[in-house]
């Protein structure tokens, strides 16, 4: 093959590159058109004392992230994800629980240093749900980069003296009204992403909870159900289904962290 070929063919592939290059970044700005800005972006407010009838006081439960941990997508506050995991460790434990959501819908990775230092200085959260990563996908962040700003607000957190679960990326690839082929790659990057997060959790002494394996299949197989009429956020059968994935890792945090010596709150700051 002589070297003029071997240009030209380089030329082709080059050119063809970067026409898929150009036809995934338009479906990716479709996708972020769609998945960032459903209902008016604005999610409930569910944050109280959950299961108020139980004795004792009430276990704080901080949820940190993006749409998902904001409940967006439910159409009551008893539907959300935070609502949801509050009822479940208050049933659980015994114990009502306080929720409080920092999460913002629309949020990459990077936006957890910030959701941590809008927290009041005297609150310390007796475990932490983090949930974050669909945006981090849509807008092509590569995985290690959001793994350290994970790895960040996982680490603030603990010095907290609070035990942290994280809930790693959902798959993308569950998103029918996502085009081909961005769909595929997005199912294919959303995995990378979920395992950056679990070895951040391990390196860490996070709980990591496998959203993609624990609900992916469900919500492949029954998006009706699943998704909320936006077709991109869960509905609130979907919230319960990924809600019953988180519980037992919580209700995990709260067991491992009441045997260990309690962390001043001033440590954190």
């Amino acid at each position: 093959m002589t070297r003029v070929r071997l240009v030209l063919i380089g030329m082709t592939l080059g050119a063809v590159g970067v026409a898929v290059r150009m036809l995934l970044m338009r479906q990716a700005a479709i996708a972020r058109r769609r998945i960032g800005k459903p209902l008016g972006e604005v999610s409930i407010d569910a944050d109280r004392v959950w299961k108020k009838s139980l004795d004792g006081t009430p276990i704080e439960l901080l949820l940190l992230g993006d749409s998902l941990a904001a409940g967006l997508g439910a159409e009551r506050r008893k539907e959300t994800l935070g609502a949801r995991i509050a009822k479940g460790v208050a049933r659980g434990m015994q114990q009502p629980v306080r929720l409080r959501t920092a999460a913002v819908v629309g949020s990459e990775s990077t936006a957890l240093a910030g959701q941590l230092d809008a927290l009041p200085e005297d609150y310390r959260a007796d475990v932490a749900v983090i949930v974050v990563g669909g945006n981090d996908v849509t807008h092509l962040i590569p995985p290690r980069s959001a793994g350290v700003e994970l790895e960040n607000a996982i680490i603030h957190l603990q010095k907290c003296g609070t035990p942290v679960v994280v809930g790693t990326c959902p798959d993308l690839g569950t998103l029918q009204p996502v085009p081909q082929p961005l769909r595929t790659l997005l199912s294919r990057m959303s995995y990378r992403l979920a395992l950056e997060q679990t070895k951040v959790a391990w390196r860490t002494g996070a709980v990591p909870v496998d959203l993609r394996q624990a609900v992916g299949p469900t919500f492949r197989d029954q998006p009706e159900e699943m998704f909320s009429l936006d077709r991109f956020h869960p509905s609130a059968a979907g919230y319960r289904r990924t809600a019953e994935a988180l519980i037992p890792a919580v209700e995990l945090a709260l067991t491992q962290a009441s045997t260990e010596l309690p962390v001043a709150a001033a440590a954190c700051r």
